[in-house]
């Protein structure tokens, strides 16, 4: 018998030495790297029955053809990576399920319904300012203005496509139709520590949390730090350490809400004058938006007080918004009951990270399954999940597709 768990894990391995030199795992879209997986990944999906191809936005797409009107299920991740990442992060849930595809065709039981296993090209969205291309495409929700972005070395997105041998002028015909569209299941290693805690392999997602992001500039009045009396101080950032720590504060008295100071910026940044301006950011996240949009509120709000008190001039602004995407209930159920039948107890949790999955919203219903990591640690070298944990997530993947749909 194949032992699945084993076979993930060493594809992985290999596909993780497809990668820029330096430590860990560097692969980043439109590039030597990425063809080199784009080969794996087919010589895979064509194994496991599929037929493959590459459309326009880069995505390698594995397709099982079911039966006529019967619809197209997805699954699928990315194949791309933070710099000096891991070897889990989005390609592991392409290679699962294609697995999955493998067990479910040797054993003479696919799916009645169409199957598209997917690898998306880009989500991390390190090489340009933009993320989310390939699932975006197939949603109808691809801007084509970010074609003209650039990456650090000054290639326009639109070019390095088309050096890749794709054209971005197709991208919007990738788009896949609503209506035959019956959901997409995208796997992915936690990226925390929940599974590890209750000591279970798989996780169910319930939602995909929503995520805003501040930008905070204090000002305040520089001078000499022996000669300048403390009462007398404009000083921003002691106005700013009070915003942090009320951050910290609300988020950990606030059920599903996570906040970060991620981004501070100090003027005049001396050792000998009191800081005359402060920049920082404030990122919110929580499954719940009235929940995230409420802290925002609060932000602004705590942040007001403390300028007014302190005697210093205040911008605040919300520069980013993305709603939360909740999971189809009826999928998460289908993946309890599955999970169950392995023998595992079907722990739901919400993700803390954006996904591929938070754009496919817009073209069908979706799940995510995830997989325990250990000490939920993600986009490191040290990222790692156990065969046994990726044996148990095939299966599952398997059962789930094998029953029927609609």
């Amino acid at each position: 018998m194949t032992d699945w768990g084993a076979l993930a894990a060493e594809r992985l391995n290999r596909l993780a030495q497809v990668s820029e030199d330096g430590p860990g795992v560097t692969r980043l879209p439109f590039t030597p790297q990425h063809r080199q997986a784009v080969a794996l990944l087919t010589e895979w999906m064509e194994e496991a029955g599929l037929r493959a191809h590459l459309d326009d936005a880069g995505t390698l797409v594995g397709r099982h053809e079911g039966r006529a009107g019967a619809g197209t299920f997805y699954l699928g991740s990315h194949q791309d990576s933070v710099r000096e990442g891991g070897a889990y992060d989005g390609i592991m849930g392409v290679v699962l399920p294609i697995l999955a595809m493998r067990k479910l065709n040797e054993a003479g039981r696919l799916p009645s319904c169409s199957v598209e296993v997917l690898a998306f090209a880009d989500e991390e969205g390190v090489r340009w300012p933009t993320a989310l291309i390939g699932s975006r495409a197939l949603a109808g929700s691809f801007d084509p203005a970010v074609l003209e972005m650039r990456d650090r070395d000054g290639v326009p997105l639109r070019a390095a496509i088309e050096a890749f041998g794709l054209d971005p002028g197709r991208i919007a015909a990738v788009q896949r139709p609503r209506a035959a569209a019956l959901g997409f299941l995208e796997t992915h290693i936690e990226q925390g520590p929940v599974l590890q805690e209750k000591a279970q392999p798989l996780g169910i997602v319930t939602a995909i949390c929503g995520i805003e992001r501040h930008q905070i500039t204090l000002t305040g009045e520089t001078g000499h730090a022996g000669t300048l009396p403390m009462a007398s101080r404009r000083d921003a950032l002691v106005g700013a350490a009070e915003i942090v720590s009320e951050v910290n504060r609300h988020a950990r008295a606030t059920e599903d809400l996570r906040a970060t100071v991620g981004e501070i910026h100090v003027s005049p940044n001396v050792v000998n004058a009191v800081p005359r301006e402060v920049r920082m950011t404030v990122e919110l996240r929580s499954p719940v938006d009235a929940t995230r949009e409420a802290a925002g509120e609060h932000l602004h709000g705590f942040a007001q007080r403390v300028a007014l008190a302190s005697g210093l001039m205040l911008t605040a602004e919300k520069t980013y918004a993305q709603p939360a995407q909740p999971c189809d209930r009826g999928f998460a159920d289908r993946l309890a009951e599955v999970i169950a039948e392995q023998g595992h107890a079907p722990l739901r949790l919400a993700s803390g990270a954006t996904h591929d999955a938070s754009a496919m919203a817009d073209l069908c219903p979706i799940a995510m399954l995830f997989v325990r990591c250990r000490d939920g640690i993600s986009h490191t070298p040290q990222e790692y999940a156990a065969p046994e944990d990726l044996g148990a997530a095939v299966d599952v993947l398997s059962a789930f597709l094998e029953r029927p749909f609609g």
